[in-house]
């Protein structure tokens, strides 16, 4: 690999080696942002995503709490998602991100909204 290649991005392409989603069992994966994070539901099978929530939603965004709390809040509403397309089960993936803080909280708010992972 090339020197330019960020070590974020090495640990993401290592863990994306290992994991891969269906539509039985999509992958969550993960990105944030300075300011704001986003989650999808992906079927690496067909190469579709087949839910998304993010903290731009007009339902998180309009609340007035830090951004973990809102990451909690992402978790929670992608699971919501997931629940009427009837999917239980996903593969987590954080994207190259240490699992902690809002990462850490996106799990959580899913776990907490039916997730299982």
């Amino acid at each position: 690999m090339s020197n330019k290649l960020s070590p974020r991005q090495k640990i993401r392409f290592r863990i994306r080696r290992k994991i891969s989603g269906s539509s039985a069992k999509p992958r969550l994966s993960v990105f944030r942002s300075n300011t704001d994070i986003y989650v999808q539901l992906i079927d690496d099978v067909n190469g579709a995503t087949l839910a998304s929530a993010s903290s731009r939603e007009k339902d998180i965004a309009a609340q007035k709490v830090n951004k973990v709390e809102k990451s909690k809040l992402v978790g929670a509403a992608i699971a919501r998602k997931s629940s009427e397309l009837g999917i239980k089960d996903v593969v987590f993936d954080r994207s190259g991100y240490i699992y902690h803080g809002r990462i850490k909280a996106v799990a959580e708010g899913a776990r907490e909204g039916g997730l299982a992972f």
